[in-house]
């Protein structure tokens, strides 16, 4: 019975972490290689021009736009399904979830906002 109660626990926990985003009928929601062959060792340039790099080894960079004061934002990142979790340098941990919106991939928040990204960019 114990065998049981684990799977059925973690199937529970990961159907509830997908429905603390705010999908849409018309979201497609990628699995981990279709993401990570969409992010990894890109520059995902949103439309206040902040520019986040989802690097193969790990690391995460978040850099303001100019407009928005400029700096970087530095952590480490996994990879699990859409879902995409950040713990920064400063020891905060973030999950953010990617769906593709038409022909646009969005970063999707657990507090409900939506970021489309405006262009993918292979440096």
């Amino acid at each position: 019975m114990k065998h049981l109660i684990f799977p059925i626990a973690l199937l529970l926990a990961t159907s509830a972490a997908a429905q603390d985003y705010a999908t849409r009928a018309t979201d497609s929601l990628p699995d981990t290689a279709a993401l990570s062959a969409l992010i990894l060792d890109r520059d995902l340039i949103y439309f206040d021009d902040g520019t986040s790099r989802y690097s193969a080894d790990g690391t995460y960079t978040w850099t303001y736009s100019k407009a928005n004061g400029g700096g970087i934002w530095e952590g480490r990142h996994t990879i699990t399904d859409n879902i995409v979790c950040i713990t920064f340098a400063t020891g905060m941990e973030r999950c953010d979830m990617f769906v593709t919106s038409g022909d646009r991939l969005t970063l999707l928040t657990a507090d409900g906002d939506r970021y489309p990204i405006r262009e993918i960019r292979v440096p």
